[in-house]
């Protein structure tokens, strides 16, 4: 039988149910090993498990577009829920032109102005917890990205509280009408409202970031409301995922105790410590595509306007591309994980969340001798987003 006549596998799972999302890590091998692409029945679309299907799919934009959106929504059929973003909504050449902005800001070289103010504060933090009983999520994988990012954003002191909810609130848009999603949407408002009115020029500190980017439309690379919704991505992208990745290092250094002593007699591992994590538990779990076109993939010819869900988590633990995938090693190269994305919607906050994590890690080396769990992790449940509502943590 050739490889075009291979029937296609069919899985009646549900990766947005509750039962999924306590352990996803059977349900993810057992649709890599049904085939590259999966139909899966309850959505009636497509999915992809495997890391080369995952990897060809988020780098073939102009097939597999997220200009009709990267959830279940198919933004050419549906009305967003909000005014959809300039970068992880849009294609080239749209897509290009707010990018450039953004990497101009998030730049390497404004990575370099952000350390040592970033890694003080890390100091000072773990300096304060050692030798207490923490939740090791609001003590730290919150707390300290919450103390730092919205200061360079430009945010004003009051109403921070609306930043982590309203980023919870995106990602679980992205999946279908289940009660995760009602629940964000009913609660929606005064967040959306919130940071809407955050993201202008007036409400942003001069010489911010926020202000950086607005600066832009006074040349005429963007105007003044894709400005707006231009912080509006750096705040979604900046805080959620950095806060989910925190806590997956956390979370892995306390249950793997050979990594956390490896990670202490060698400090400079903390950046590939946080990138293993991100491999490993993967904040970002899944992402939509829609085809442009009809298109044969890995055997499976796959009509336009399909739906595809690409399964980040799954690729990153997937045997075919990884050694021993299922163990946590911060000695691992881990460059090609797709746990920020991959290709040209590449996540736009991955060099902040990358700088947060590894300044966290540097300094828990240096203060911690240990890191133990305490108490029962608590998860916290996202249609797109994997991470704890709670880490109970002793740090000493």
């Amino acid at each position: 039988m050739s490889l075009d006549t291979l029937p296609l596998p069919h899985s009646d799972l549900d990766p947005f149910s509750i039962a999924f999302f306590d352990d996803p890590f059977p349900d993810h091998e057992r649709l890599r090993e049904a085939g590259p692409v999966v139909w899966l029945e309850r959505y009636g679309i497509y999915g992809v498990a495997r890391y080369a299907e995952v990897h060809q799919v988020l780098n073939d934009w102009a097939t597999f577009c997220s200009s009709r959106g990267v959830g279940l929504q198919d933004f050419s059929r549906e009305k967003p829920w909000r005014q959809p973003s300039l970068v992880l909504e849009t294609d080239p050449p749209e897509h290009d032109r707010a990018r450039k902005v953004l990497a101009r800001v998030l730049s390497p070289v404004t990575m370099r102005e952000l350390r040592a103010g970033f890694a003080e504060a890390a100091d000072a933090l773990l300096q304060n917890i050692i030798g207490r009983q923490i939740d090791g999520m609001a003590d730290l994988a919150e707390a300290f990205p919450l103390s730092v990012f919205p200061d360079r954003i430009g945010l004003r002191q009051d109403g921070r509280e609306h930043l982590l909810p309203y980023a919870g609130l995106a990602f679980n848009a992205f999946g279908p009408d289940n009660a995760l999603r009602r629940e964000a949407m009913d609660r929606a408002m005064p967040h959306i409202a919130w940071v809407t009115e955050q993201c202008r020029r007036e409400n942003l500190a001069p010489d911010s970031l926020g202000a950086r980017i607005h600066a832009a439309a006074d040349t005429g690379e963007i105007t003044s409301d894709e400005a707006t919704l231009l912080v509006r991505s750096l705040l979604t992208a900046g805080i959620d995922t950095t806060v989910n990745g925190i806590g997956a290092a956390l979370y892995c250094l306390a249950r793997f105790p050979d990594q956390f002593q490896a990670l202490r007699a060698d400090p400079k591992l903390a950046r590939n410590a946080f990138e293993e994590a991100v491999r490993f538990e993967s904040p970002v779990q899944t992402f939509f595509r829609t085809t442009t076109r009809e298109v044969e993939l890995s055997g499976t010819t796959i009509p336009e306007g399909a739906k595809v869900l690409m399964f980040l988590a799954s690729a990153n633990r997937d045997p075919r591309r990884w050694d021993r995938p299922d163990s946590y090693d911060i000695a691992r190269k881990t460059s090609g994980h797709v746990g920020f994305g991959s290709g040209v919607h590449m996540c736009v906050g991955q060099l902040v969340a990358r700088l947060e994590g590894e300044v966290v890690l540097e300094a828990l080396a240096r203060h911690a001798t240990s890191i133990e769990i305490t108490g029962q992790p608590v998860r916290a449940y996202n249609n797109t987003l994997r991470g704890l509502k709670s880490l109970p943590l002793r740090i000493s």
